[in-house]
Parts: C-alpha cells; sequence; structure tokens
C-alpha cells in the first residue's frame, strides 16, 4: 500500500531549501575555481561524501554494496557520474555558473525521452511532448543569448554551454539506468555510493591528465569544499532521500524547477554574473518545459479535482 503522503508545509519547506542548496553547487564550485579546478573539487568531495555515506551505513549496520547482482550497472552509473561532472567541471571554467545550472538541469528531458521509447509504460502524453519541444525551444534561445560577458572573461562561452548541456544528458542517462536496472531495487545509499566512487576514481586522473591538481588553499575554497561535503553531498542528500520515502515523488519532482532558478539569481547576485534578456527567456522556456514534462500526473490529477469540484 502506498503510504507516501501529500505535499504539506514542512516538505515544501525543505524543498525550498534544497533547490538552493543544489542552486548554490555551480556558484560555490565557480567563486573558487581559480583555487582549485572544479573538477579536483568534484573529485575530492566525492571521495570524502563517499566515506560520510560508508561510516552512516556503518553506524546503521547496513550492507555496503550487493556486488553479485549490481555491479554491472553500478559500475555503469559510476562512469555516467564520472562524465556529468566532468563536463559540468570543464563547462564551469568557459560559461556562468546561472548558465551551467539550466543546461545541467535538462536532465529530466533526456530521461523522459529515453524512457519513451525503452519502457510503454513510461509513453509521454501530448501535453508533454509539447514541454519537450518547449524545453528544446529554451535551450535554443539561451544559447542564442549569450554575449560575450557571460563567461566572466574566459573564452569559448558556447562550448561552456554545450558541455553543460552534455552533463544534464549524462545525468538523465544516469537515471535511465537507474530505474532500468538492479539498483532500482538497492537502497539509494548504496546507488550513491557507485556514483561517488566512480566520480572520484576517474576524475582524479583527469585532474592530472588536464593539468588540474595545482591549487591555493583559501578561506573560500575551505568554505567551497566544506558547503559541497557536509551540506550538498551529505546533508542534503539525506534529506532528499527522507522526502522521497515519507512524500509522493511526483509531487516533489514538480518543486525541483526551483534550482535552476535559485542557480540564476544566486549566480547574478554573489558572482555579478550578467543575466542576458535572450538567456533568461530561453531559461524560462525550459522550466516550464520541465513542469510540463515532469509534472504531468500533478497536472492532469489537479485539472481533473477542478472539473469534479461542485460549482456554486
Amino acid at each position: 500500500m502506498n503510504t507516501r503522503k501529500p505535499l504539506d508545509a514542512k516538505a515544501t519547506s525543505l524543498m525550498v531549501g534544497l533547490c538552493f542548496c543544489f542552486g548554490l553547487q555551480q556558484v560555490a564550485l565557480k567563486a573558487s575555481a581559480q583555487d582549485m579546478a572544479p573538477i579536483l573539487q568534484i573529485a575530492l568531495r566525492s571521495g570524502l561524501a563517499a566515506v560520510l555515506v560508508v561510516v552512516l551505513m556503518l553506524f546503521r549496520r547496513e550492507r555496503l554494496v550487493q556486488l553479485a547482482q549490481t555491479w554491472k550497472p553500478g559500475l555503469a552509473v559510476g562512469v555516467l557520474f564520472f562524465l556529468e561532472y566532468l563536463f559540468l567541471g570543464q563547462a564551469l571554467r568557459y560559461t556562468s555558473a546561472s548558465r551551467s545550472v539550466v543546461f545541467l538541469y535538462t536532465a529530466p528531458i533526456f530521461t523522459a525521452l529515453i524512457l519513451h521509447f525503452m519502457e510503454a509504460s513510461e509513453r509521454m502524453a501530448p501535453l508533454q511532448w509539447a514541454g519537450i519541444l518547449l524545453a528544446f525551444g529554451g535551450i535554443g534561445t539561451a544559447f542564442l543569448g549569450h554575449s560575450a560577458g557571460a563567461g566572466q572573461g574566459v573564452g569559448l562561452p558556447l562550448l561552456g554551454d554545450a558541455l553543460a548541456l552534455l552533463a544534464g544528458a549524462s545525468w538523465g542517462v544516469t537515471t535511465v539506468v537507474i530505474r532500468m536496472s538492479s539498483l532500482a531495487r538497492l537502497p539509494a545509499k548504496q546507488t550513491l555510493l557507485y556514483q561517488l566512487v566512480g566520480a572520484c576514481v576517474l576524475l582524479l586522473p583527469m585532474a592530472i591528465l588536464f593539468h588540474q591538481t595545482a591549487f591555493t588553499v583559501t578561506p573560500i575554497l575551505l568554505l567551497s569544499l566544506g558547503y559541497q561535503v557536509l551540506v550538498l553531498s551529505f546533508i542534503a542528500f539525506l534529506l532528499w532521500f527522507w522526502l522521497l520515502r515519507h512524500y509522493q515523488a511526483s509531487r516533489i519532482g514538480v518543486l525541483s524547477f526551483m534550482t535552476p532558478l535559485f542557480g540564476v539569481v544566486l549566480g547574478a547576485v554573489l558572482l555579478h554574473e550578467p543575466v542576458e534578456p535572450g538567456f533568461v527567456t530561453g531559461a524560462v522556456l525550459v522550466v516550464a518545459g520541465l513542469v510540463l514534462v515532469s509534472g504531468y500526473g500533478w497536472i492532469t490529477q489537479s485539472l481533473k479535482k477542478a472539473r469534479a469540484a461542485p460549482k456554486r
């Protein structure tokens, strides 16, 4: 029996806080990028967060990983998680934090498209296809709405946008692998462990290969790493899965559209990134498309209730 509750004030408040935390991720990476390359930051935070997850699982006497049944999909999501953050880390070298967060959070669009052709139960309705078209129109508009200053003086800003979009596609494929494999039956912490270990192990040699291992210890870097390890990759993760256990996932997914909005605002306020009108238009279209695709069940249910309500 499904005992998950509809959203209440407590869950909504937690989701607002989580979306704020997730939107701040790119800002933290960008703000400290001069002190340590983003891919090295992500490798370190992934390794430290993996240690914290293992400690938590041992404390709760949970089995760490069921390797015999899950090592193949586990390896796949580890590699995909690595690709997502390799693309994102490199994207932040060329484009702004606010732009990268919008392109990264196109992930549900790629997930919905792939599942539509792989799983009969995931066929999209016409309204969801409209959301797909709206989102891709927004992506094109955001690309075209790029000014010379969006990369904060770093060249090749369109390359950065493209890399952030590839990060979103990698995240979308990761979700498909988890849903279509034995990982769907694993506790979430075990799946996360595959992802964190994969990112740490594979990103470290890439940082060496790209000559991005130099760093300078500064207060901003320490704050960034502390935030990413403790708040983002550990506490926010625990809250996220607590919400998924206790509340309806479709309702939670609808609220996640706030993340790119927070990312744009935080990038403009904290990093003084320019916000071009063309990019704002594209971002709004992307978010609207995400709501139509991810929130289709909630939208149709709300419409049915509205029609069934007695008229005065």
